[in-house]
């Protein structure tokens, strides 16, 4: 009887231990949980970059009624944003212009893709100026994160 109660010690022993088939089943459940997590990390992260885009268009204009409060006038299309972060060379220059800029940083910023922001003076609907990004694929058109985004739309 001694023996038979030390044989089924070893197979509760041998049961403790997980099959390769429940540990797969294991590993594809984690897996497709992970990618669903990623797909919605990554389409938050699109989202959040066009977020970003309008608040740096709503900073940019804030800038720009500030240069035309102390020049009444906007910038022109040639002197460009580049205007508000340093006096223009391109006439008409301004005879006061503030020591920090208009920004307070040293070059304006890029849109959260990494390209230039698009200055119109005046915009395309006859509006004093227009900001535009052109999204995340940097063309004009687009739809999704890649559409344009215009301070004429904000």
């Amino acid at each position: 009887m001694s023996d038979l109660k030390h044989i089924n010690a070893g197979d509760d022993l041998q049961r403790r231990g997980f099959t390769l088939i429940e540990v797969l089943v294991v590993l594809v459940i984690v897996m497709g949980l992970a990618s669903i997590v990623t797909i919605n990390v990554i389409r938050h992260q699109s989202e959040s970059r066009v977020d970003t885009a309008k608040l740096q268009i709503s900073v940019l204009e804030q800038a720009l009624q500030s240069f035309y409060i102390d020049h009444g006038r906007y910038p022109t299309q040639a002197q460009g944003l580049q205007a508000l972060v340093e006096r223009p060379t391109i006439s008409p220059v301004p005879r006061d212009f503030p020591a920090g800029g208009y920004l307070g940083r040293a070059r304006v910023p890029d849109d959260p893709w990494g390209n230039p922001f698009i200055y119109l003076s005046p915009g395309r609907a006859g509006e004093p100026f227009e900001i535009i990004s052109y999204g995340s694929d940097g063309q004009p058109g687009g739809t999704g994160t890649a559409a344009e985004i215009s301070s004429a739309q904000l």
